[in-house]
């Protein structure tokens, strides 16, 4: 999915080390969350509709998915 994430306001969650080593989520542009390394903002950003990322999430929380 493509989307426009210049007014993109990311958050990381509150687990993450100031080390770093996370992603970065911004969920408050419609129809699209991004999603972004927290070591490299400028770097490449994904972004996904958002019943993928609640899908992905809650496959991870119930650790279901694959790897």
């Amino acid at each position: 999915m493509t989307g426009d994430l210049r007014n993109a306001q990311w958050r990381k969650s509150t687990f993450s080390a100031d080390q770093g080593n996370c992603v970065e989520v911004a969920s408050n542009l419609p129809g699209l969350v991004g999603v972004r390394d927290s070591k490299n903002p400028g770097g490449p950003q994904l972004a996904f509709a958002p019943a993928e990322w609640s899908a992905f999430v809650t496959g991870l929380k119930a650790r279901t998915l694959d790897g």
